[in-house]
């Protein structure tokens, strides 16, 4: 009786739990022990798809019957200078092209003989609100036509590529209205432009309209030049700062690459993407490649392309001729 006593006591004050409060915690430890795992779990999964959408598996260089075996759900090689399809894969298939787009839209820059010097500013109007992708020109930031068109090239940056199109005469609807009607004059019969970063998946083309777009966009000095720059490092004159900006295209680096224009290209609608003018031996090709699997593969791909027209010049050159 006395033992009881002191129990009751004792929970009172709070020194023991009631049977209540042990069923509780009991619950509830149950419970942040399942929900941990839940998180676990969940985190477990997205790092694994984010693996999946970074490294495709591993598959062989070529198929059966000889041909490069791509990731790439489309894709087209073609002799620069005769316009010889080496090789195509699902070529009339209709599809976002993503940052591929910024070829055009540096094309109609260009073309607009706009003063290249002139400063232009990111505002709120260039922020993506389609993807929220992430950009490393904070609105505010100020520089000179000629390097947001270096950074729409080289780094990618939907923010100038915005801001170039934003500030064309007549302003974006002018400047889309340019991207399609330059489009139809190259014969890109299929292409549709309705923004001038590629973050609308309503820009669609073909590997073979993109084709026509590569061929014509390695006749731009500044184009080629921007396209192949590994890295550059920018001051903004409205902070006195300096970043530094990187290629999106890691096959610029490498030394086995005779690149001559590069660039690549992602939403989710649209994979990822890359289009190049490459010299493979002695021959000047045009790459692309839409719809890969990962960001590893595209470049993947393209080693493969290169590799296999390697192995194969003699036998290209037959084809071409009409020997083979």
């Amino acid at each position: 009786m006395i033992f009881s006593f002191l129990l009751c006591f004792m929970v009172l004050l709070g020194f023991i739990g009631s049977p209540e409060s042990y069923a509780s915690s009991y619950s509830g430890a149950k419970k942040a022990s399942y929900h941990g795992k839940k998180f676990y779990a969940k985190k477990k999964s997205l790092r694994k798809g984010l693996r999946k959408a970074y490294y495709a598996p591993a598959i062989p260089d070529e198929t059966s019957d000889g041909k490069p075996n791509l990731h790439s759900a489309s894709a087209i090689v073609l002799d620069q200078i005769n316009g010889t399809e080496l090789f195509g894969k699902n070529t009339d298939n209709l599809q976002p092209i993503a940052s591929i787009t910024k070829l055009m839209t540096a094309m109609i820059v260009l073309d607009g003989k706009q003063d290249m010097d002139e400063p232009l500013t990111v505002t709120s109007d260039d922020i993506d609100l389609i993807k929220s992708s992430h950009s490393n020109l904070p609105v505010g930031s100020v520089l000179k036509r000629l390097d947001m068109l270096r950074l729409a090239l080289m780094a990618s940056e939907n923010r100038a590529a915005s801001a170039l199109a934003r500030n064309y005469p007549g302003g974006k609807d002018a400047f889309i209205a340019k991207m399609n009607e330059r489009a139809q004059l190259l014969k890109m019969e299929r292409t549709r432009f309705t923004d001038s970063t590629g973050l609308m998946s309503e820009n669609v083309s073909t590997v073979k309209d993109l084709a026509r777009l590569v061929d014509a966009a390695y006749r731009y000095d500044l184009i080629r030049e921007y396209t192949t720059t590994p890295a550059v490092q920018l001051t903004f004159p409205e902070t006195g700062l300096s970043r530094g900006f990187i290629n999106t295209n890691r096959l610029i680096n490498n030394s086995e690459w005779q690149i001559g224009l590069s660039k690549t290209g992602f939403i989710k609608e649209a994979g990822q993407c890359l289009v190049m003018q490459a010299r493979i031996g002695s021959k000047p090709v045009l790459i692309v490649l839409l719809d890969s699997w990962g960001k590893l593969s595209r470049a993947a791909d393209a080693t493969r392309i290169k590799k296999w027209i390697e192995n194969r010049r003699y036998d290209l050159a037959m084809a071409e001729t009409g020997k083979g």
